[in-house]
């Protein structure tokens, strides 16, 4: 199989051996050593202050949206949603079901955010802004230059959802004024899903203190607690934070996030200026370096999706509803090459050849 999707995405062989070994007792000093330097890495890789903290939780990246909402906001809040697809739904879905104050700055599918639309919102009271900064449904990366700006100038405490753009775009928690930034363990960190993972900065420690999490297992603070020692208040998914360990520690290695990003904008970058010369068209555009979204000219993308997988091994991210019937989405994160692109072009070029792609 060679994987294309966002999530989850290719594992390196070292990453894969780990998932293959028995799974260690984890209440002693060695895993506590492995979380710490876990904790360490996060923050090097966001440009986080020192003071700033990370949990490690073991649920889907949903997991960490809703620990998040939790326990940094209450029924005296006024938070500013950017809803501009599924994700951005979700944090709609959650502030409702969790009774937070809330408005949304609605966008069309594939919509950026622009400065007239923030302007909208500007001196309303709002305490929060929540986004999804990569919206994965339809791959826009919003400005996030816009987004801290704004919420610098209105005093507004700002929650960052990376879980698709992490290692994929550019990201400094201090200089863009991030308080909460969100990412998960299955999208460019590469290792299977199951961790998500939150880094708080000072403003949302205090809020985390200050709050009554109305819940056990997503209670940051007894998170928080148990961190200082590196441990978990239950027991985590232990085979896949050693593989996150192994994954941060590889990009260190291979001269950081910076270098990592390159990797990613170069797959990207090549894959988008190969696709020109087929039937195939990015509609998007404001896209970050993670996902691209394709669009079928004549031919239906979920022919195509399916025509992929079952002839050639290869998975790409299909669309529900009604865009499914016209875009797919291929993701540049994991443990992919310029080979593996080759190989997805190949594919696209044989199936044009056959009068599939047309």
């Amino acid at each position: 199989m060679l994987n294309f999707t966002v999530g989850p995405v290719m594992s390196s062989c070292d990453v894969l051996k780990i998932g293959g070994e028995q799974t260690p007792y984890f209440r002693n000093d060695e895993f506590s050593q492995i979380m710490l330097e876990n904790e360490k890495l996060m923050k090097e890789f966001v440009y986080a202050s020192e003071d700033s903290r990370v949990v490690f939780i073991t649920g889907s990246g949903t997991a960490a949206m809703e620990a998040t909402v939790m326990n940094v906001f209450d029924e005296n809040d006024k938070v500013l949603i950017v809803n501009g697809g599924g994700f951005g739904q979700r944090f709609v879905d959650l502030c409702k079901l969790h009774n937070i104050p809330h408005d949304e700055i609605k966008l069309d599918f594939g919509q950026d955010i622009t400065q007239e639309i923030l302007d909208e919102y500007r001196n309303q009271g709002f305490t929060g802004f929540l986004v999804n900064i990569c919206e994965t449904s339809s791959c826009v990366y919003y400005n996030l230059d816009l987004i801290s700006e704004f919420c610098n100038k209105n005093n507004i405490f700002l929650v960052v959802d990376a879980i698709s753009s992490f290692l994929a775009n550019p990201l400094n928690m201090v200089e863009d004024n991030i308080d909460v930034f969100i990412t998960g363990s299955q999208k460019a960190l590469a290792c299977p899903p199951g961790i998500s993972i939150i880094v708080l900065g000072d403003k949302a420690l205090k809020r985390v203190e200050n709050n009554e999490c109305k819940c056990m297992y997503f209670d940051l603070k007894d998170m928080l607690n148990n961190g200082i020692r590196g441990q978990t208040p239950f027991t985590p998914a232990v085979t896949i934070l050693l593989q996150i360990n192994a994954r941060l520690k590889e990009i260190k290695n291979k001269g950081g996030v910076e270098e990592e990003i390159k990797r990613i904008s170069d797959l990207a970058n090549d894959f988008r200026l190969r696709i020109k010369d087929l039937p195939l068209e990015t509609h998007c555009k404001h896209l970050g370096n993670s996902v691209t979204d394709v669009h079928c000219i004549n031919s239906q993308a979920e022919t195509i999706v399916d025509a992929l997988k079952k002839e050639y091994g290869i998975w790409v991210n299909p669309n529900g509803g009604e865009i499914g019937k016209k875009m797919f989405r291929v993701g540049h994160i994991g443990d992919l090459t310029i080979e593996d692109n080759d190989k997805l072009i190949e594919a696209f070029q044989d199936l044009e050849q056959r009068g599939i792609l047309k």
